[in-house]
């Protein structure tokens, strides 16, 4: 099994693109992606640590109602 790693922010996107996320929106000081309903905040920053990763990840698999394992993240 392997580990997480930190992430920059325009791979994290194309992760979630792949996942179905639409592509991320303006709106304030954040950019959104839209998952039918589900709103996720994207945080400003180039680099995503992986505490941060592992926190985002949470939020995303309950918007969603579907687990990401640590496989399928790498495989996406």
């Amino acid at each position: 099994m392997g580990q997480w790693k930190p992430s920059k922010r325009r791979d994290f996107i194309k992760k979630l693109k792949r996942l179905g996320f639409k592509p991320p929106e303006p709106g304030g000081r954040h950019f959104y992606m839209r998952y039918g309903t589900y709103t996720l905040t994207l945080p400003s920053n180039k680099e995503y640590s992986v505490p941060q990763i592992k926190m985002l990840i949470n939020e995303i698999e309950r918007g969603i109602n579907k687990k990401i394992s640590l496989e399928e993240w790498e495989g996406l």
